[in-house]
């Protein structure tokens, strides 16, 4: 009975204590030392959330950059995160991966030479990250995306290159990951680059 009544104490104690007392604690102090990141890292305009720097969204005008394919339910959906578990010897995914590439090209003329000669488009622009979620896009997809944001908008070249560059982030630790661009703070500068000439 004594063993049987121990442990009911230590399941109560420890309920209280890592169910309750330090999801608090830890709430409270992400609260005071990390504020945006504990609350999702929402971008606001207007007074509207209108986003997460650490979710991508689809953008369908050819006048906003596009992050990269999402495997996650129809698109950017956390409640599907994963990715396609095609491998790089799947034919699903190469004829998948050529009928994208074909149908930007068709669509968007000023990425065709990217791809002539042996050429390719950049991974990312053609494949899903592994969580379907990725916010962020390689340098190299968002300055090839920059001639076609130049030909709809009608914004000089030198200026929306200009734009991506302003928007680069590096290396995580210096030394962690690729240079990156966040999409959607990208689309927001572009929007207000096309109010403000």
């Amino acid at each position: 009975m004594k063993t049987i009544i121990t442990s009911l104490i230590m399941t109560v104690v420890l309920t209280v204590l890592l169910g309750i007392v330090y999801p608090l604690a830890m709430t409270a102090i992400s609260q005071v030392v990390f504020p945006s990141q504990a609350n999702g890292s929402l971008i606001e305009r207007d007074g509207k959330v209108i986003g997460s720097s650490l979710i991508g969204q689809s953008f369908g005008s050819p006048t906003f950059f596009h992050g990269r394919p999402s495997a996650a339910g129809t698109g950017y959906d956390g409640m599907s995160s994963g990715g396609s578990n095609l491998g790089p010897t799947s034919k699903a995914l190469m004829d998948r991966i050529a009928h994208d590439r074909d149908s930007l090209c068709k669509l968007y003329p000023e990425l065709t030479p990217s791809v002539g000669a042996g050429g390719a488009l950049p991974a990312d622009m053609l494949t899903a990250s592994a969580s379907g979620l990725d916010p962020d896009i390689s340098v190299a997809n968002a300055m090839l995306q920059a001639n076609v944001i130049s030909r709809t908008t009608g914004l000089p070249i030198d200026s929306v290159r200009s734009l991506v560059q302003q928007h680069v982030k590096g290396r995580d630790l210096g030394f962690l990951g690729e240079p990156r661009v966040n999409v959607l703070e990208l689309n927001l500068a572009l929007l207000d680059r096309l109010k403000h000439p």
